[in-house]
Parts: structure tokens; sequence; C-alpha cells
């Protein structure tokens, strides 16, 4: 029958020490990763609005809106660090 070996006796806790560092580890990337997309949200728009009064403002605000993305590697190195643990 399909699926019968995806059937798994419930013998142990739910979350073991390797199912906590995993959903740390899980978690430290989802976090970052919402911060930063929503951080870059903000300037992004606040960037096309300045570029639509003065282009030359494109570098500055290509810059700005990059930024952020630091987060989530951050987010990858705490993420690592606890899966090395």
């Amino acid at each position: 029958m399909v699926g019968e070996d995806l059937v798994v006796a419930a013998s142990g806790p739910i979350l073991d020490a390797a199912g906590m560092k995993a959903l740390g580890a899980a978690l430290a990337i989802t976090i970052t990763g919402l911060a930063s997309a929503w951080a870059e949200k903000e300037i992004g728009t606040a960037a096309i609005g300045a570029m639509a009064e003065n282009e030359g403002l494109f570098g500055k605000g290509l810059i700005l809106t990059v930024i952020p993305e630091t987060i989530v590697i951050f987010g990858l190195v705490a993420s690592l660090l606890i899966n090395s643990a």
C-alpha cells in the first residue's frame, strides 16, 4: 500500500535535541529573512521615490537597497553555528 513506509511509531519525544537544533536554525533563517524583506521593501520604496526626483541618486539607492541582505547572511551564520554545536 502507498505510504506504509511513511508511518513511524511515536516512541520518543516529539522534538529531541537534533530537532530543537533544526528548529532553531530554521527560525534564525526565517526571522532574518522576513526582517530583511521588510527593510528592503521600505528602503526600495524610498529609493524609487528619490530616483524619480533625482536620477543621480541611483547608486546610493542601490547600495542602500542591498544593505539589508547582510541581515540574512548573519542569520545564515547563526544557523550554521547552531547546527555545528
